[in-house]
This record gives C-alpha cells, structure tokens and sequence, in this order.
C-alpha cells in the first residue's frame, strides 16, 4: 500500500515536472508573440495617425480649393466647362472658310448705323470718314434694301443685318450685346442723316483717348444743324467742351451745375462709347422700347465716374445733323382702294411714329423711377 502510494507520488512529480518545462519552453514563444503584438499595434497606430493625418490634409486641400472655385465668377452656363474652354467673348472680325492666318491685328473700332437706301449717299460719306483698317463697318437695314448697297467697295467687308422698320436701339440691343462687341475700344453708334464734311474719325479718336471722354458725340455746327440741346452745340473756341453756360429753360447752367441739360450728357444721333460705358448703356435699353428715349439723360451713370469729366463733346471734329423723318416715312404705292397719296401718308406716318416715341418715353421715365424707389441698395451717386 505504501509503495503504491509512493509510486502515485513519483507519477504526480514527473508529471508536474514535465508541466514546467513545458511551460518554460512556451515562454519564450508567447514572449515573443507579445513583443510582436506589441510592436505591430504600435506600427498600426502610427499608420493610422499617419493616414488620418493624410487624410485629413487632402480634405483641408480639396475644401480649399472648393472655395477657392466658387469665388472664381464663370459666364453663366459654362460653370460645368473646364475654365480655359470657355469663350465669353467674340467680335464681328469676318473668318476665311478655308483657313488662313489669325489677324494679328484686328480692327480696334466698331462703326454701327441704321441706313435705308435712300439714304446711301449720306451713309457712303460717312462710312469712308472711318478707316476700313480700323473699323468694322455695321449696318442696320430698316427698309429691307441690303444687296442695293453692293455698289460700293467697303459693302462687301460691311456687315449687314436686316429687318424691316426696326430702329436702331432695337438693332443694338440685340446684335450690340457687350459680350460680342468686347473687342472694341469705341462702339459708334450712329443715326444716318448726319453730314461729315468736318470729321475724321481717327483724330476724334485720338481726342476722345486724350481727354478720358466715356461717352461722348462731334458738336453740332449750330447754323446747319438740327440742334435740340444747346449743350451739344460746337463751340468753335475750345477742341472739347463738356458743358454749356445757358439758360435753357428754368434752368440757368453755369460752373456749379452737376447734369443734363447743362453738363454729362450727348444726343441719341451720334453718341460714342468706350468699351465700359457701353457695357452698362446695353444693360439700361428697354427691350420693348423701340426709339430710346429718355436713355440719353441718364447716360452720366455709365460714364464710369464723373460725368461732368467723363462726357463731352469733341468741337474740333463737328458734324451736321440734317433731321431727315427716314424711319417710317415710306410708303406703299397702292392700295385695294387705289393710290395713296404719299406725301400725306409720309406725313401720317411720322406723326404715328413720334406719338409713339413720346409714350414710350413717359414708359421709360416710369421705369426708371419705380427702379429707384425699389431699390434699396442703389445708391444714386449723383443725388445732391
């Protein structure tokens, strides 16, 4: 019995032995997992604040750049377009169909005219004043008539667009647009009644540069001309004047006066635009408003600045205004009834088309005050 007990005591002790050298040999294996454990979450976490960190930097980038994106103004319907295709701008230069070189130098003037043929000897003086390397020629045809002017030579570099009794604002506001006259210094736009005997473009422009004039028009020589506002009369003392000393009315215009009629204004026959003053005039021409007036009395808003400094009239370079009724002055020779007599029809026909051009007047005067009133944040900049 005793030495079956002490045998069972030998087993037990090999056995526990056994144990512990098992355990000893796994020690330093599970030692080593540890370590490894250990040393991998440690390479895992500084991974992981390494690409949080990355990441982190490249959300900070693209926000940047978002932001940096929707502070760049894009034409509107080309914000999904790369930016370097987008063409906002375009000119009226004529392109060869089979190729050919770029203009180096393209036109740096724009000369636009509502012309009817019966008055195509008027509009030939006037367009030859205009150096054809200089600029671009653009008739508005009122009455129809457009292969009648292939007579003369600059015809064919002219552009021509044609629609029937349609003024020349309403031409402008459509075809004038600033985005497609961009490349023009000064944009002319000319009535087709006016003598140019005493003009040369290329010194008016010259002027026109020297003495910073956004709008401006050629004096009219009082003794020949239809003249509505003295203002714009030549003064054949001074190259430039940009107001006159008059009494016009209740109104006594001297140093002091700060607009129109005395100062900061020019008639609708042949005013002259920069670049800029045209951009915000187009804006101000009523879509609906055929003959503009009333436009002309709030030109000095567009005349980026000082308006009494800022539109002038060049007296060196004077026009006549002949004042002939041409738009809607004609005539059909026949009725159903039998012939009309047209020297009558004219007569009624002018008289409809000046009753017309004073309501729209009154209209635009309308609009310009509700405009005003409406507007809280404009800010009149010529208010006293």
């Amino acid at each position: 019995m005793n030495n079956k007990r002490k045998i069972m005591n030998s087993i037990s002790s090999m056995n526990q032995k056994r144990k512990s050298s098992s355990l000893l040999r796994l020690f330093p294996f599970v030692f080593f997992l540890g370590m490894v454990f250990l040393l991998g979450n440690a390479f895992i976490t500084v991974d992981y604040k390494e690409g949080i960190s990355g990441w982190s930097s490249i959300i900070r980038l693209n926000l940047a750049k978002l932001k940096m994106c929707k502070t760049q103004l894009r034409p509107l319907g080309s914000e999904i377009l790369p930016r370097g295709i987008v063409a906002s701008t375009s000119d009226l230069e004529m392109r060869l169909l089979w190729g050919g070189k770029r203009i180096k130098n393209p036109k740096p003037n724009l000369l636009a005219m509502a012309a009817g043929i019966k008055q195509k000897e008027s509009v030939n003086n006037i367009v030859k004043k205009f150096s054809s390397s200089e600029f671009v020629v653009m008739l508005f045809h009122y009455d129809g008539a457009v292969d009648e002017w292939n007579e003369f030579e600059w015809s064919e570099t002219a552009i021509h667009i044609s629609v029937v009794n349609q003024t020349k604002w309403w031409f402008a506001k459509r075809f004038l647009h600033p985005d497609i006259v961009s490349a023009y210094s000064y944009i002319f736009l000319w009535d087709e009644d006016l003598g140019v005997d005493h003009f040369d473009a290329r010194r008016y422009v010259s002027i026109i540069k020297e003495e910073g004039l956004e709008i401006s028009q050629p004096a009219l020589d009082p003794h020949l001309s239809e003249v509505h506002h003295q203002l714009t009369s030549r003064d054949n003392k001074s190259r430039v004047h940009r107001r006159t000393y008059k009494v016009i009315g209740r109104t006594r215009c001297n140093e002091h006066s700060t607009g129109p009629p005395c100062t900061g204004f020019v008639e609708m026959m042949a005013p002259v635009f920069s670049r800029a003053a045209w951009r915000c005039t187009w804006h101000m021409i009523q879509n609906d408003l055929n003959h503009g007036w009333g436009i002309d009395f709030q030109l000095g808003y567009c005349a980026q600045g000082d308006r009494t400094k800022n539109i002038g009239i060049v007296d060196s370079e004077y026009i006549l205004h002949l004042g002939l009724p041409t738009l809607g002055g004609s005539a059909e020779n026949k009725t159903e009834s039998g012939p009309i007599d047209e020297t009558k029809s004219q007569h009624s026909s002018e008289k409809s088309v000046r009753k017309q051009a004073y309501a729209e007047l009154e209209t635009f005067k309308h609009r310009w005050k509700n405009a005003v009133k409406n507007d809280e944040c404009w800010i009149d900049r010529f208010k006293p």
